[in-house]
C-alpha cells in the first residue's frame, strides 16, 4: 500500500524554452566580449557574464523543483526547500484529462500557484494532467511524462478506498 505508484521529479532548469533564452543571453555575451577584445578592459565583464550564465544554467539542471508521487489514493506533490507539501485527495477527483498546459511557447515554472479557481504545478513540458474535484476546483500539473502519471490517476482511482 505505502509503495508509490509513479514518481517524477520536475528540474528547474530543464525546459527548453528558458534554457535556449540563457543560452542565447550567453552567446550575445560571448560575442560582445570577440567583438570588443582589444577595446577597453571592460570587455571582459561580458566574458564573466556569459560564463556566469552558462554556470547558472548547469546548476539549474539539476536543481528539483518538484517530486509528484502517486501513492496511497493521493497526489503527493513536494517542492524546492520551502514550499509545503501539497497533497491531492483521488477520492474527491471527479475528472482526470491530458491536455496542454499552456498556448504559449515559454512558460514561467510555477508551484502551487492559486488563479482563478486552478492550481498549477509546473517546471517544464507541453502537456499536463489536468484534475478535477467535486468543488470544481482544477488542478493542472505540468508533466514530462503525462500519459503516465494519468494512467497511474486513473489506476489508483480504480483500486479500492485504503483503511484507515
Amino acid at each position: 500500500m505505502d509503495k508509490p505508484l509513479y514518481i517524477e521529479k520536475q528540474f528547474l532548469g530543464r525546459d527548453r524554452g528558458w534554457l535556449s533564452v540563457r543560452l542565447l543571453l550567453a552567446l550575445f555575451c560571448f560575442v560582445a566580449y570577440y567583438l570588443n577584445i582589444e577595446r577597453e578592459e571592460n570587455s571582459r565583464l561580458f566574458l564573466v557574464a556569459g560564463a556566469i550564465i552558462v554556470f547558472v544554467s548547469i546548476v539549474m539542471m539539476y536543481m528539483l523543483h518538484y517530486q509528484i508521487v502517486v501513492v496511497n489514493h493521493s497526489v503527493k506533490l513536494s517542492g524546492l526547500w520551502t514550499t509545503r507539501l501539497v497533497k491531492i485527495d483521488l477520492n474527491s477527483i471527479v475528472s482526470v484529462e491530458r491536455k496542454p498546459y499552456s498556448t504559449f511557447l515559454i512558460n514561467n515554472p510555477v508551484y502551487n500557484l492559486h488563479q482563478k479557481g486552478k492550481i498549477r504545478f509546473y517546471a517544464g513540458g507541453k502537456d499536463a494532467v489536468w484534475l478535477t474535484d467535486h468543488e470544481g476546483l482544477v488542478y493542472i500539473i505540468g508533466s514530462q511524462r503525462s500519459n503516465e502519471l494519468v494512467s497511474a490517476i486513473k489506476k489508483m482511482m480504480a483500486t479500492n478506498k485504503p483503511r484507515e
